[in-house]
C-alpha cells in the first residue's frame, strides 16, 4: 500500500462520505447509516479507475468542537489521513447547502499540501446541481455535483481525482509490466501461439535467422514465462482478526501491536463499529490486521440500533475472510457463554484460533486458567492459550507468532503414504466401534484440501463411523503431524460409491480375448456334457 497513492474522502458528519467510498470500492465496506457520527475509525480500501490504483481512507466526520471524548478521538483520525493524503476528497451536502460547519472544514483543508476536490453530494436531478453551484464560493474550481447512492457524476469525479494524483511510482509502473507480461503470456497460452524458439533455424529463404532475432524472441519468452510463475506465486498476506465480546481490548491489542493509535480507544462498549484493516510488515512479506467490533447476544443485537446489528454482521464477515481469529477474552470475567458462542462460529468457519486472555489477572495461576477453560470448552483443545496486557504491551507480539504459525499449519499438506501408514496403525490399536452390530472398517485416506486440513477416509458403512472414533483419528493425526490452533474436518465415504474408470485397453483387445475365452469354455462344457 506504501507504493500505492492514497485519496481521504473527509467532510462534517452526514454528508454521505461513507456512502462515496462504498461507491468508489464497489463493496459495502463501510457502515451507512441515516445518523451523523457513525463512522469513527478510518477505513482503507484498495480502488482502480482508469487503470489507476489507489487507497481510499473513509473518515469520521469533521468538528472544529467535538462533544465527548470519543468524538475527540474521531478528529484526530480524520486528521492523520489529512496528513497522510496525496489528494483529498471534500464531499459536502447539496441538500443542506453551504453550512458554517462546510466553512470550517474547508479552513482546515486549506492549510493542507494536497489537491482538493469538491464532491456535492446528493445532487439527485438537475435542481440540485444548480442549487450546488453555491458551494464554489469555498474557492476550489474543482468541483463536481454527483449523487453517491445513485452514482450520478461520480465517473467524472473520479476522472478528475486520477488526473489530480501524483505521477505513478516506480513501483506502480513495475507492477503494471508485470501484469502485462503476464496476460500477454496467458492469451498466447491459451491460443497455442508459445512453441520452443531454437537457435539456428532456417527462414523462408533457406538462409539462418538473424541470432539477435532469435535472442529477443527468447528473452521475450523468458520475462513472460517469469511473469507467468511470479503472478501464480503472488499469495494474499495472512489476515489475522481480532473477535470477541465489546470492551475486552481488541483495538487495544492492535494499537498495541502497531506501536501507534490506529484505532480509537475507549472503556465505552462499542466504540468500534467497523472492521478496519492494516497492513502490517512481517518479515519479509506482509500481514493484515482486522479490528472487529463487539459481538454481542444476539437477543440484544436484535433490540440495539441499526448501526450495531451492521457492526456484528461486519465482524462475522471478518472472521470468514481472515485465516486467524484471535479470540480475545477478559481474565476478571472469563470465557463466557458468548465467548464459546464466537469460538464455535470460527470452528465452523475454519478458521485458525488463539485463545488471548487480556487484562490478566496475577492472582491465578496461568496453568490453572488454561486447565479451566480446557473444562469449560472441550472443542477449544487444539487452540493455543496465551495471557496478555494489551494496555501495558505484556507478550503481545506472542499472539501474532502463534498466530502466523497457525497460518502455516493451516497449510500443512501431509504425503498419502505416512497419512494411510498412520490410518493402519490406528486401526490396529483400537479398532473402530460396533454400531448396531455392524463394525465399519477404513480402507485408506487421503488429504482432500488445505486451509482448513480436510481429510477424506473411504470405508465399508461409513456412516456408522462413530463420534468417538472421529475424534480418536482427529488426536492421532495432531499427534502425528501438529496442526497447532487449526481445526481438522474428516469425511467418511463408502468405497463402494467410488466408481473408478475403466482401463483402457488398446483397441479392445481384452476384451475380444475375454469373449473369446468365454466362448470357448462354453464350447468345452458342451462338449462334456454331450459326451
Amino acid at each position: 500500500m506504501a507504493a500505492l497513492p492514497v485519496v481521504a474522502v473527509v467532510g462534517r458528519p452526514n454528508v454521505g462520505k461513507s456512502t462515496l467510498f462504498n461507491r468508489i470500492l464497489g463493496s459495502r465496506t463501510a457502515i451507512v447509516e441515516d445518523r451523523a457520527r457513525t463512522t469513527r475509525d478510518r477505513l482503507y480500501g484498495d480502488a482502480e479507475w482508469n487503470g489507476r490504483r489507489f487507497v481510499v481512507v473513509d473518515t469520521g466526520g469533521l468538528e472544529i468542537e467535538p462533544g465527548d471524548t470519543i468524538e475527540a478521538r474521531v478528529q484526530e483520525q480524520a486528521r492523520v489521513a489529512i496528513a497522510e493524503a496525496d489528494a483529498i476528497l471534500f464531499v459536502v451536502d447539496a441538500a443542506a447547502g453551504l453550512t458554517p460547519a462546510d466553512e470550517e472544514a474547508a479552513n482546515l483543508l486549506r492549510r493542507a499540501k494536497a489537491p482538493v476536490l469538491v464532491a456535492v453530494n446528493k445532487a439527485d436531478n438537475e435542481k440540485r446541481e444548480l442549487e450546488g453551484a453555491e458551494f464554489y464560493a469555498l474557492g476550489w474550481d474543482e468541483t463536481y455535483p454527483i449523487s453517491a447512492a445513485h452514482g450520478r457524476g461520480t465517473g467524472d469525479l473520479l476522472d478528475a481525482l486520477v488526473w489530480a494524483l501524483p505521477p505513478e511510482s516506480a513501483e506502480e509502473i513495475a507492477r503494471k509490466d508485470r501484469e502485462r507480461e503476464a496476460d500477454a503470456w496467458a492469451r498466447d497460452m491459451a491460443a497455442g501461439r508459445i512453441a520452443p524458439i531454437e537457435t539456428g533455424t532456417l527462414d523462408a529463404d533457406g538462409d539462418e535467422d538473424d541470432e539477435e532475432a532469435v535472442d529477443d524472441a527468447s528473452a521475450l519468452a523468458s520475462r513472460r514465462w517469469d511473469a507467468a510463475i511470479a503472478a501464480e506465486s503472488e499469495t494474499s498476506p495472512a489476515a489475522i482478526a481480532f473477535v470477541g465480546r465489546p470492551n475486552v481490548g481488541k483495538s487495544s491489542l492492535l494499537n498495541a501491536l502497531l506501536g501507534e493509535d490506529r484505532a480509537i480507544v475507549s472503556e465505552t462498549p462499542g466504540t468500534t463499529r467497523d472492521a478496519t484493516d492494516t497492513r502490517l510488515a512481517w518479515g519479509r512479506s506482509e500481514i493484515v490486521l482486522i479490528d472487529t467490533a463487539g459481538i454481542r447476544r444476539r437477543g440484544k443485537v436484535a433490540s440495539g440500533p441499526a448501526a450495531e446489528r451492521y457492526s456484528t454482521l461486519r465482524a462475522l464477515k471478518a472472521i470468514g475472510r481472515a485465516d486467524v481469529a484471535v479470540l480475545v477474552i477478559d481474565a476478571v470475567d472469563g470465557l463466557t457463554a458468548q465467548d464459546a458462542h464466537v469460538a464455535g462460529y470460527i470452528v465452523e468457519e475454519g478458521r485458525g484460533l488463539v485463545v488471548a486472555v487480556n487484562k490478566w489477572d496475577l492472582g491465578r495461576t496461568f496453568d490453572q486458567y488454561v486447565e479451566w477453560i480446557r473444562n469449560e470448552v472441550p472443542f477449544l483443545d487444539f487452540a493455543p492459550v496465551v495471557s496478555i496486557s494489551a494496555k501495558t504491551g505484556q507478550r503481545v507480539g506472542r499472539v501474532l507468532e502463534l498466530a502466523i504459525d497457525i497460518w502455516g499449519e493451516r497449510r500443512r499438506r501431509v504425503p498419502t503414504a505416512e497419512l494411510n501408514r498412520l490410518v493402519v496403525a490406528a486401526g490396529q490399536r483400537q479398532t473402530p466401534p460396533l454400531v448396531k452390530g455392524r463394525r465399519p472398517k477404513i480402507f485408506y485416506a487421503t488429504q482432500a484440501a488445505v486451509a482448513p486440513p480436510t481429510f477424506v477416509f473411504f470405508a465399508n458403512d461409513a456412516g456408522s463411523v462413530h463420534f468417538s472414533y472421529r475424534r480418536y483419528l482427529e488426536n492421532r493425526l495432531r499427534d502425528a503431524f501438529g496442526f497447532l490452533g487449526t481445526p481438522i474436518r474428516l469425511i467418511f465415504r463408502d468405497r463402494s460409491a467410488i466408481k473408478l474408470p475403466r482401463r483402457r485397453t488398446a483397441k479392445g483387445g481384452r476384451a475380444r480375448k475375454a469373449v473369446a475365452g468365454k466362448g470357448t469354455g462354453a464350447r468345452n462344457t458342451r462338449a462334456r456334457r454331450t459326451a
